[in-house]
């Protein structure tokens, strides 16, 4: 029995959707999207910006420092107002913010210019993570079937498409700031078109009371294992992210074009994964389905890590992607339809335990590599992903979805 209760009815459901829901896909999308390109496209000019303020490793390292600073203020502010505060007003302010800020670090000279800008984009993108997604939640809940892996897919492809812009505009000689300007210019016109439809999550009466009573009745045993879920994969994914292509250049002796090519294997896999991962939690449900995607990433982390070649490790880590793809994007799904709490409370829980878990990616296999090597550094991808199998078995909406799941 698949867990959103839809089957070939979906067709039908599909063309009778209203006009109202199928416009809030939309700018829900539309944010996904925002955030995706902006990243990306900050992410492809970081080279001339550090260049531009004048910054070594070590400096630059520390400069960066200032967006964990505003990652942890975010989380803060967002536990404190999620539930209390409209999702929608949350999620506009954050996009916005995002799109205002991005030039304006893009553009600086300075280190002073730069923390700030870096502080002001780990707010924002904090901000935005749990009202967004618990937006895609309240969609989902209203087209009667999953869609949580189609909006993070937005995500990706405006991760990847920022990424090309990027380049092009460096190879125009468009400055960063320049660049960043017009996207924010463009996608801050759409979101002025459309950031009216965005929707806001299903109201529950509002609890009254201290704010760590209010808390504490957030973190069940559900969605404490929800968020170690989160965790666990967003350490596999930031330690892709930052040491798939170090691995392939420097532990494995590959030339520059196929290390960046592993990165980019993994980027692309999880991208295109995304686009079918409803269907495929659609038809398994959310149980059975977390469990084979954890599998199959452990499968492409014990390859990287059995055989020592190039070729191998693009193999992969393109397995790797694929498992993992959409894991996350499940988890959030389930996170928002528990019993007793809004949407955004329910993601809010899983994104305190995914922040750590990208925090702690890089520095933790750094410093296990230093120990031992980077191979078997990596290879905590294979225990990560395992230990999301077995926790994944008893993943589930509440009651009812845990009765749904136990039909798979």
């Amino acid at each position: 029995m698949n867990s959103s209760g839809t089957g070939p009815a979906n067709d039908t459901l599909v063309a009778s959707v209203p006009r109202d829901v199928s416009r809030a896909r939309l700018s829900v999308c539309l944010v996904f999207v925002i955030m995706g390109t902006t990243m990306g496209s900050w992410s492809s000019r970081i080279p001339e910006v550090r260049r531009s303020v004048g910054l070594d490793d070590a400096a630059w390292g520390l400069a960066n420092t200032a967006s964990t600073a505003g990652d942890v203020v975010s989380l803060g502010v967002v536990a404190v107002l999620i539930g209390r505060v409209s999702v929608r007003r949350l999620s506009v302010v954050g996009a916005a913010l995002v799109l205002v800020n991005a030039p304006l670090m893009a553009s600086a000279t300075t280190t002073v210019a730069l923390m700030a800008g870096l502080a002001t984009w780990g707010f924002a993108a904090n901000l935005l993570s749990t009202p967004m997604n618990a937006q895609a939640v309240e969609v989902e809940r209203r087209y009667g079937r999953p869609l949580l892996s189609t909006f993070h897919a937005c995500f990706s492809f405006g991760v990847l498409g920022g990424g090309v812009l990027g380049t092009a505009a460096a190879s125009a000689d468009v400055t960063p700031g320049a660049q960043l300007a017009v996207s924010s210019g463009v996608l801050g016109a759409l979101l002025l078109v459309c950031g009216r439809w965005l929707p806001d999550e299903a109201e529950l009466p509002r609890r009254e009371g201290r704010l760590r009573d209010r808390m504490r009745h957030r973190f069940t045993p559900q969605l404490l294992l929800l968020g170690s879920i989160g965790f666990l994969m967003s350490f596999v994914e930031g330690s892709t992210n930052q040491w798939s292509a170090l691995y392939a250049a420097d532990f494995l002796h590959a030339g520059g074009a196929l290390a960046a090519a592993t990165y980019t294997g993994f980027a692309v896999a999880t991208a295109l994964a995304r686009m079918v991962g409803d269907r495929a939690v659609d038809r398994l449900g959310h149980r059975r389905f977390l469990q084979l995607s954890s599998l199959t990433a452990a499968l492409g982390a014990v390859i990287v890590v059995a055989w020592a070649q190039p070729v191998a490790a693009l193999a992969g880590f393109v397995v790797l992607g694929l498992g993992v793809a959409c894991v996350l994007p499940s988890v959030f799904g389930l996170a928002g339809k528990q019993p007793g709490l809004t949407a955004g409370e329910g993601v809010s829980v899983v994104v305190m335990g995914q922040w750590p878990g990208f925090l702690l990616a890089a520095p933790a296999i750094g410093a296990l590599a230093d120990l031992t090597d980077l191979r078997i550094a990596l290879g905590t991808l294979v225990l990560s992903t395992l230990c999301v199998a077995l926790l994944s078995r008893r993943a589930a909406a509440g009651e009812d979805g845990a009765r749904a799941e136990g039909d798979d």
